[in-house]
């Protein structure tokens, strides 16, 4: 696999080969200003979004993964055309996992991106060895904290794990179980479509924590997850 250098930025780290760049987006540019930078299929789905701060959000989202893409390519971001695909819906969507073509051809990228309480965690492995998979998921800490989510998300395994920990512990690893699972299933491609109350992640060979064990400096209240494999 080759390393890609990460971007330059104080949040931007290197695990396993795979740049990770953490951004904020509640400054993002006026909507009217960046929205024209967009594919189509983007510009409709941010036309859609009631709230004028989820619009902002999304756009600034997209429009900071191109950049991040082009700086892993050395190259400008104007150079990069937008090419989202899903598992169901096929190519050419407002939605799924993000690629972009580049001369004419897919740009030589695997790339993740997840977004959160006004933040964006981006991820991406330039010219990944072929099969290989790409999954990253950002959570706020309340984001599992609903009553009911052990039972409909959770395997028996990680509901035993929670309840072998202090109390106060079990907020934030609720919420790093479910980043993981976000992450794994990202990865794989099926999304929520699987069941996640199938998929222990526990212990998984290329799932892990990133913030506490990769060395990415998360703000306090979110937590994260990189899946490679």
């Amino acid at each position: 696999m080759t390393q890609a250098a990460p971007p330059n930025n104080e949040d931007a780290v290197l695990i396993d080969g795979v740049g990770l760049e953490l951004r904020r987006l509640h400054e993002s540019p006026l909507l009217e200003t960046t929205l024209q930078h967009l594919d189509h299929a983007a510009q409709q789905r941010a036309l859609r979004l009631v709230a004028a701060r989820d619009r902002n959000e999304f756009v600034a989202g997209r429009l900071a993964l191109q950049r991040f893409a082009a700086h892993l390519l050395r190259i400008d971001p104007a150079e990069l055309v937008p090419d989202y695909h899903c598992p169901q819906c096929g190519p050419g969507q407002d939605h799924g996992r993000p690629g972009y073509m580049l001369d004419g051809g897919p740009a030589p990228l695997l790339l993740s991106a997840s977004r959160a309480s006004g933040w964006v965690l981006l991820a991406g492995v330039v010219r990944p060895t072929e099969g290989l998979r790409l999954g990253v998921d950002l959570e706020a800490l309340d984001a599992a904290g609903f009553d009911g989510f052990d039972n409909v998300a959770l395997t028996v395994g990680e509901r035993d794990f929670l309840a072998s920990i202090p109390k106060k512990q079990q907020a934030g690893q609720r919420a790093r179980l479910w980043a993981r699972k976000e992450a794994w299933l990202k990865m794989t491609g099926e999304g929520l479509r699987r069941n996640p109350a199938e998929v222990d992640v526990l212990k998984r060979p290329g799932l892990r924590d990133v913030g506490t064990v990769g060395g990415l400096a998360l703000p306090d209240g979110l937590v994260a997850a990189l899946a490679l494999g």
